[in-house]
């Protein structure tokens, strides 16, 4: 008997299929063993040592001792079992380093003394099943070493910071090297938010027709000077920051709007067309398919890795057939293979037509060494269409596979052309100057790769004009009205889960697979929450930032984290030594600085308990500050006592948190401790306060001795109360 093992239950439901009676497939369940994750669980024969915590000995070329988890110990005396029975062992894990780690800890834990065979495949279909086992190899050791160090790496960064957390800011507190990171660009995001100034400008549109056919032209430049936008101002200062631009304010616009209806005719001044081309997207990868799928499907990244798998791992399509129905779902190569394009040309001339293929499209994957997996995310087939799947799959799997589908599929249409007309209309209005009002209009002449693509793109009409063609009555062009138009420059946007991971692979921080894990660690621990499809730290998760950007820059600063990734990868292809990387990082060296331990070292008597400055009082110019308590995070004016410290409702951000707010909420608690008035039958005091949720009225007030607590009622946040 051939043992056979590889990750998940599906995925083994699935190749067992393909495999004769001679195989057995089996599941490990994920990994059978990792670092210990609690104090219990680590080795007695390390207990003593001053690193048992971090079960990973610091002193000797940073060893680790991997722990089978109690939950994990049934399956593995399952499969030490099944080994001793076996002829030959098949490690069929994922092809990534985290497969060729769990296939090396199998090695490992079972000690198998038959034949060893190790398969990659990037897809669970039969002809790749059946590859992979013609041309079997050992476990690669560089990638194991590169996923080991990477474990270590974050066991070391994350039990080495954590504690001075938990000294400085809370308990129960974690840092992360990539979470860390992640939360830094959601809080600077929030800060810029704080910094930032609104500017008012103006515009003008203008309502035209010609044959009937209405269109839009906006007044771009008055006086040989352009029109200012949103991006001309400053965030900062809310300030005017590129030269030779006009803002229009309101009475101006409102002047230069009635110059431009009483002045009469305009002229067609220019008319421009031109044929452009729009290239189709290339393939998906990890991180593109989370984004789309966050913005076309409304689904997080963990959900959409949780969809993809099932659809990786095989699905049953009735009749006793079950095959995997996408390719491996984390990669960062954008490559597709031969024979892919080979059926992607096929389907295209076949539903659409010789002129819809215009030759293989090849992309280049932005990663110097794409480790994750050498395709880009596709059908394992695809002749089969979305549509005939309906009924076989639910409604998240077959949304996810026709946005795979169409994407690959657009991939290898042709160009999209598209016409473009540009109209400019002048007239000049008295000491103003001459103005220009432009309309664009631009319309799809052969759809190309657009016949699939998952896009918003829209024609915007513009009837036939000609040059020299005038506006106003009795011409061919008529205007039906004009109005100015308020515009307010709008802060920087908050991420969404999608936009973060955008980020995060733009700066080379993660991989594949680890973007939806950190994006769920984040919002997990409490340092980022969601409000609607935004992410917005917590005070918590800002008071940590504000932490570490002061004492430990190096350690959250993006390029620094970006470069480690490069190390790793450098250790995957053999051209860095690990234990040389994990010795640098930890005790200092080259790019490491002083390294890990001697910062904390010198850092830690500096660090103050973190308290986030929001400005100051009008009247006599105590700050306030805001600050983390048990019971969450409080306001606090000056150097604090009872009537200096008020609760911060649980979705106060800091971007709103305002000098004159923070003012409002000490005057509310000042009105409130006065009390509202007496409540007639019990005699008691009512009050109106401010809590951690919002505010609410009391009756009475505690009791310490009797231990009783006094009534409350909670009310809309905003509501106002005057009497009782």
């Amino acid at each position: 008997m051939k043992l056979v093992i590889v990750e998940s239950p599906a995925k083994a439901k699935t190749i067992s299929r393909f495999l004769g009676n001679e195989y057995k497939v089996v599941a490990s369940y994920g990994h059978i063993r990792d670092l210990p994750n609690s104090a219990s669980e680590v080795p007695l024969k390390i207990k003593e040592k001053p690193w048992a915590r971090m079960a990973v000995d610091i002193d000797d070329k940073f060893t680790p001792y991997y722990v089978i988890p109690t939950e994990s110990k049934k399956r593995v005396a399952e499969l030490k079992k099944m080994a001793k029975e076996a002829d030959e062992i098949v490690l069929a894990t994922d092809e990534d380093r985290e497969g060729e780690s769990i296939s090396w800890h199998l090695l490992e834990i079972l000690k198998p003394k038959v034949p060893v065979r190790r398969i990659v495949f990037h897809e669970v279909t039969k002809s790749a099943i059946d590859e992979a086992i013609s041309a079997p190899r050992d476990v690669d050791n560089q990638l194991v070493r590169a996923q080991e160090s990477r474990r270590i790496l974050d066991r070391l960064y994350g039990y080495s910071l954590s504690p001075v957390l938990w000294k400085k800011v809370g308990p129960n507190l974690s840092a992360g090297r990539v979470q860390s990171v992640a939360v830094r660009l959601v809080v600077e995001q929030e800060e810029a938010r704080r910094a930032f100034h609104k500017a008012e400008y103006w515009d003008i549109e203008a309502q035209l027709s010609a044959e009937n056919t209405p269109f839009k032209a906006t007044l771009i430049s008055l006086g040989g000077q352009r029109l200012a936008a949103g991006k001309d101002f400053d965030a900062n200062t809310g300030m005017l920051k590129t030269k030779n631009v006009i803002a229009l304010l309101g009475d101006d616009a409102k002047r230069v709007c009635e110059a431009l209806k009483t002045t009469l005719p305009w002229q067609v001044a220019r008319l421009e067309q031109k044929q452009t081309r729009q290239r189709p997207a290339p393939p998906f990868i990890t991180s593109t398919l989370q984004q789309a799928a966050s913005s076309l499907l409304n689904m997080s990244p963990a959900q959409t890795m949780r969809t993809a798998q099932y659809l990786y791992e095989g699905v049953d399509m009735g009749g006793g057939e079950r095959e995997g129905l996408i390719t491996y779902m984390r990669t960062d190569s954008v490559t597709l293979s031969n024979k892919a394009l080979q059926d992607a040309e096929q389907l295209i001339r076949q539903e659409f037509g010789d002129r819809y293929f215009q030759g293989a499209r090849r992309y280049t994957t932005k990663s110097k060494s794409a480790q994750e997996a050498h395709e880009a995310i596709r059908p394992t087939d695809l002749s089969r269409s979305p549509e005939s799947l309906r009924g076989t799959l639910g409604k998240d799997e077959l949304n996810l596979y026709r946005l795979i589908w169409n994407r690959t599929l657009a991939s290898q249409m042709a160009d999209a052309e598209l016409l473009k007309t540009t109209v400019d209309f002048v007239v000049s209005i008295g000491g103003d100057g001459e103005a220009v009002l432009r309309a664009n209009g631009s319309v799809v002449d052969f759809p190309g790769y657009l016949k699939v693509a998952d896009t918003s793109q829209k024609d915007t009409q513009l009837p036939p004009l000609q040059e020299g063609w005038r506006v106003g009555p009795g011409e061919p062009i008529q205007l039906e009205k004009a109005e100015p138009l308020r515009h307010e420059t709008q802060p920087p946007a908050r991420f969404t889960e999608a936009s973060l991971v955008r980020r995060l692979e733009e700066e080379g921080i993660g991989r594949p697979s680890t973007y939806a894990p950190t994006i769920s660690t984040i919002q997990n621990r409490g340092y980022v929450v969601k409000r609607g499809n935004t992410l917005v730290p917590t005070f918590k998760g800002i008071a940590v930032i504000m932490l570490l950007r002061k004492h430990f820059q190096d350690f959250v600063d993006l390029k620094f984290t970006a470069r480690m990734e490069d190390v790793l990868d450098d250790i995957a292809q053999g051209d860095h030594d690990w234990v040389d990387f994990l010795s640098h990082f930890y005790y200092g060296e080259g790019q490491f600085g002083n390294g890990l331990v001697k910062t904390i070292e010198s850092e830690l008597p500096e660090i103050e308990f973190p308290a986030i400055q929001i400005g100051e009082d009008p009247e006599n110019g105590d700050s306030y500050r805001v600050r983390l308590g048990r019971n969450g995070a409080f306001l606090q004016r000056g150097e604090g006592g009872s009537e200096n410290i008020v609760s911060l409702p649980e979705d106060t951000t800091y971007d709103e948190l305002t000098e004159e707010m923070a003012a409002g909420m000490f005057e509310a608690k000042a009105r409130g401790n006065e009390g509202l008035g007496v409540e007639p039958e019990s005699g008691q005091k009512v009050y109106a306060l401010v809590g951690p949720y919002g505010p609410y009225v009391q009756l009475g007030e505690a009791d310490k001795e009797a231990k009783t607590k006094p009534k409350r009622v909670s009310l809309p946040k905003g509501t106002e109360i005057t009497q009782v």
